[in-house]
């Protein structure tokens, strides 16, 4: 059974988000594009700092800091999945990919259904 640690004080968090079937599309160009501008709107509304970042063909690896008191970081990832998924639709909704339990919670085909955090 898979237990999922969430953290409910500190302000500095490590993430590990997976691909989709671990597919090495992180070095596609317009997903890599997407992805920093989801990044850099996101932080606009919901301040973070980025304290590190590693990004693997299928996975990527984050340190992230939020302001003090916040600990939201799973709405941030939301938006930031979302906002990837719906700029690179070629990507997203590979219909070859998805399950039924996929098309049931009309998730994309970029990330896996969860992202690790420490």
């Amino acid at each position: 059974m898979t237990y999922y640690r969430r953290a409910r004080t500190g302000n500095t968090f490590f993430f590990t988000l997976v691909s989709f079937h671990r597919r090495p599309i992180l070095c596609d160009p317009a997903i890599r594009l997407s992805l920093r501008r989801a990044i850099d709107d996101v932080r606009k509304t919901r301040p973070f700092s980025i304290d590190a970042r590693v990004s693997m063909p299928d996975h990527l690896h984050c340190i992230w800091t939020l302001p003090d008191g916040d600990s939201d970081f799973s709405t941030r990832w939301s938006l930031i999945k979302r906002s990837v998924s719906r700029f690179s639709p070629d990507a997203a909704l590979n219909p070859n990919l998805r399950g039924a339990s996929a098309r049931k919670h009309r998730e994309s085909t970029i990330w896996q259904r969860r992202f690790g955090n420490i």
